[in-house]
């Protein structure tokens, strides 16, 4: 029974990787020999069949068996993990683009869940859930006993169920909200004309692009909106990804792309010295040169940052907020032939100018951090009649709290004026679009200066030319 455990195991178990501790990350790996991978393997299944034959309740070999995996690859890096048949459908089920749950994008982080990025539109969004937060708790059972895909599963169902969570934001307390399971269906790009708030009639046009996340179709989606935001001449993009968590590597190749006239992208190496794979543009940008400023937050990872960090190198776009999250690992997804797969990290991104963007994250050009904004001058001062005691009250005054009540909802015009980032990232296409037209100007300018010269120049040669022929007439006649 013994050996055919450790068959059993060795079989389940192709791939042995030492854990390397956080403290020790810099220390060189210890590697086993053959000769000591065999006998771990021996303990490994001595241990299973000790607990088995020993627990007070019946064992369930399976569970066993599929937790010792997912602790083996959890040991790795948060990224890695076993995938069972179902959880293996569950992954290309959501690579699909449309999925049943809260629409949330989650990684492990010591022991809790941390939230990497709630998804536009979605039950999580609505609820106020904001990257950085932590989950403590699903359905009032603690997320620490668990592994990702288990708090994964828990936290889907069917569409129109409720799960209750328990988050954790920083220097918050703790709070504790209902959601309602929904399809989550990804529109990866909204797009729309937008000025600065409070510009006017006259005010110039900029292209808001926002990218939810990288699916199947967001590169077709964003090649339409640049199609059609061109045409109403725009003087430029911003080019909207925070709390974007990321997404297909191809996406962001081909998003990057729509903006590059040429250049790297990315690159992606993995454990060997000669293991590089580098992407470049192809000759062709969407946006015809016009100024693009990339927004990024600490939401913004994976995908999100290699799109930033590409446009950023090439000297493309301007990527201004705040940090990045600093996701740059490659996970690929290896089956074993039973309908089960390993979830591993392959490999790390790299920026164009050779940047590792793992646990550092882009670094914005400008640093604009999310700020309210508060309007000094209200329309309605606190100094009226209305503040004088006994004064006479308005005989409309449930038609005025109902009107005020309605208007409590902001439009989106207002939304904008309130999104401190976007009025910057606006404020930076305008100037970049007019010190662009400035150096057109000057250039054409120089040009047609140039062309003067060089007719002044020929000018004076041809005059010259004269001059000489003059003279040498004179020598003649006098001869």
């Amino acid at each position: 029974m013994f050996k055919k455990v450790l068959i059993l195991v060795a079989l389940l178990m192709p791939v042995m990787a030492v854990a390397v501790d956080k403290s020790k990350k810099d220390e060189p790996v210890e590697h086993l020999t053959d000769e000591q991978i065999y006998e771990q393997l021996k303990k490994l299944a001595l241990v299973f069949e000790v607990a088995r034959d020993n627990f007070v309740e019946e064992a369930d070999e399976k569970k066993m068996l599929e937790a010792a995996m997912n602790g083996m690859l959890g040991a790795l890096d948060p990224h890695s993990s076993y995938l069972s048949a179902d959880d293996f459908k569950e992954f290309n089920d959501k690579s699909h683009g449309e999925f049943g749950g809260l629409g949330i994008q989650i990684t492990s982080d010591r022991g809790a869940v941390r939230v990497i990025s709630p998804i536009d539109d979605t039950p999580a969004e609505k609820a106020g859930i904001k990257a950085g937060d932590y989950i403590t708790h699903i359905d009032d059972e603690q997320v620490f006993d668990m592994t990702l895909n288990q708090a994964v599963k828990k936290m889907k169902g069917r569409p129109g169920t409720k799960v209750k969570l328990t988050i954790v934001s920083e220097g918050k307390e703790p709070k504790t909200l209902t959601l309602k399971r929904a399809i989550i269906k990804v529109d990866s790009v909204k797009y729309e004309v937008k000025s600065l708030a409070d510009s006017g009639e006259d005010a110039e046009k900029i292209g808001y692009i926002r990218i939810s996340d990288f699916g199947a179709t967001t590169a077709k989606e964003l090649k339409e909106a640049i199609e059609k935001l061109e045409k109403k001449d725009v003087i430029g993009y911003v080019l909207d990804v925070r709390n974007n968590p990321g997404g297909y590597l191809t996406a962001a190749i081909e998003v990057s792309d729509a903006f590059l006239d040429g250049g790297e992208i990315v690159s992606t190496r993995g454990r060997e010295k000669t293991d590089i794979e580098r992407t470049y543009a192809k000759e062709g940008d969407l946006a015809n040169g016009k100024p693009v400023v990339v927004l990024i937050n600490h939401g913004s990872a994976s995908a999100s940052e290699i799109v930033a960090g590409a446009l950023q190198d090439n000297g493309r776009a301007l990527v201004m907020g705040s940090q990045s999250f600093g996701k740059g690992s490659v996970q690929q997804q290896k089956p074993l032939g039973d309908g089960t797969a390993i979830h591993i990290t392959i490999a790390r991104y790299y920026t164009p100018s050779g940047r590792s963007i793992q646990n550092e994250g882009i670094t914005p050009d400008v640093e604009v951090l999310q700020s309210k904004v508060e309007v000094l001058e209200k329309r309605e001062s606190m100094y009226s009649e209305a503040s004088f005691k006994n004064s006479l009250k308005n005989e409309n005054a449930k038609d005025n709290d109902k009107k005020k009540s309605d208007e409590e909802e902001l439009t989106d015009e207002e939304k904008d004026a309130l999104d401190y980032q976007l009025q910057r990232g606006m404020d930076m296409v305008i100037a970049m679009s007019k010190l662009q037209n400035r150096s057109s100007i000057l250039e054409k300018v120089q040009d047609e200066k140039n062309v003067e010269e060089n007719k002044d120049k020929e000018s004076n040669k041809d005059l010259k030319t004269e001059q000489v022929k003059d003279k040498e007439n004179k020598k003649s006649d006098k001869k």
